[in-house]
């Protein structure tokens, strides 16, 4: 098993380039089938769905637009229980079937927040969409729309997810290695 050193912890290797890839094309081709003919507006979450949305907006194969929105919840392994804008949202979303683009929900409160704040822009309809899903975190009962993979509530790191501001640019996703 692969082990890489990130500030002071541990990670193991845990989702490879690969099955990430790979399930990054199948969410793709599902979105490009279920808006197929329909406008689509992409929310990309920042900092941590930065690579996410770039892959999965290159396998969407219908006309989309793109935008950005910035919010914090963690510092270092844990969630702050705060949300706290860093980039605001600059959008004409009145009217739009708009996904927004996560890179991991886990209690599902970022998520949540964002649904309520996207609630107020007007649009048609809003879809979720995230790499990563922490079912046993969960605390919410809304429905991820469009999810790539359902992982144990371990701290991750990789594909746009960072510890500390080290590590998102890693290709593969790391989980926190417990001794």
């Amino acid at each position: 098993m692969e082990y890489i050193k990130v500030h002071e912890k541990y990670f193991q290797s845990y989702l490879s380039e690969n099955s990430i890839r790979k399930r990054v094309v199948e969410l793709g081709e599902k979105i490009t089938t279920d808006f197929q003919g329909k406008e689509l507006f992409v929310v990309g979450v920042l900092n941590g769905a930065f690579i996410f949305l770039a892959d999965l907006c290159r396998e969407i194969s219908i006309p989309i637009e793109i935008s950005f929105i910035g919010i914090s919840s963690y510092e270092g392994i844990e969630s702050k229980g705060v949300i706290e804008r860093t980039v605001a949202l600059n959008a004409n979303l009145k009217g739009k079937n708009v996904l927004i683009v996560e890179d991991i929900v886990d209690t599902g409160s970022s998520m949540n927040h964002l649904i309520s704040e996207i609630l107020s822009y007007q649009p048609a309809h809003i879809f979720t969409a995230s790499l990563l899903f922490k079912p046993d975190a969960f605390r919410f009962n809304y429905t991820l729309d469009y999810v790539g993979f359902e992982i144990p509530n371990k701290f991750v790191l990789g594909y746009g997810l960072d510890y500390n501001g080290l590590g998102r640019n890693l290709p593969s996703i790391y989980q926190l290695k417990i001794s």
